[in-house]
């Protein structure tokens, strides 16, 4: 592998782990309340659509995994450490356990919302490349993002806070949240284009997944 493949495969993790850490604050954009984490979260989108376009949905769905394992330890760590008693002297327990202690139903909500939606738009997007013979890429990134974050926005929020809230306000949620993530990938559009072509250019390789097995669970 390359080493501009590792690089777009680490800032897809990056951008995961960290936006898992700072999900828990909460922020308010018009009339729409999303975690702080929409300000990093999309970029693994991007980086996903960029992954699956310049080497194809296996290489994708490889990384995909990886996120996944590396999510997961971050996870166990932060368990660990939060369970292991503080020195005497040091009062951020509270604070730690507020913050990086989120609930399994959080947890499990953020593993299934994470795998649905990145298989969903990885999939999209090379179908898409197929059926539009490697043109218009802005209708593969912004359409593979439709249909993933859709997945992921209604997987998250409704296990998450299915029963918790009334049924109108979980839909709104679901809508503020699903609109604002595409009109951020719409918006990074042209820097996709130019990610896209520096490195399809660089590595002299441009994926088309005609006889790819798109089972998401081989590695």
């Amino acid at each position: 592998m390359s080493w501009r493949f590792i690089g777009c495969a680490a800032l897809f993790v990056t951008c995961l782990l960290t936006a898992n850490t700072i999900a828990p604050k909460l922020i308010a954009v018009g009339g729409a309340v999303l975690s702080v984490a929409i300000i990093v979260f999309p970029l693994s989108y991007v980086l996903g659509d960029v992954l699956t376009e310049v080497w194809g949905y296996a290489a994708a769905r490889r990384v995909i995994w990886l996120g996944f394992a590396c999510n997961a330890v971050m996870v166990l760590a932060i368990w660990i450490g939060g369970a292991i008693p503080p020195a005497p002297f040091w009062t951020g327990q509270g604070a730690y356990a507020e913050i990086l202690g989120q609930t399994p139903r959080i947890l499990v909500a953020s593993f299934l919302a994470y795998l649905v939606g990145e298989f969903a738009n990885a999939f999209v997007l090379a179908k898409l490349k197929i059926r539009t013979r490697g043109r218009w890429l802005w209708i593969r990134t912004i359409g593979s993002t439709v249909v993933g974050q859709a997945f992921d926005t209604l997987v998250f929020v409704g296990l998450a806070f299915g029963g918790t809230v009334p049924t109108s306000v979980l839909g709104g949620i679901m809508a503020g949240q699903w609109l604002v993530k595409v009109a951020y990938e719409a918006a990074a559009t042209p820097l996709t284009y130019a990610t896209v072509g520096w490195l399809k250019a660089r590595e002299r390789v441009d994926a088309f997944d005609y006889e790819t097995d798109f089972n998401p669970i081989r590695l």
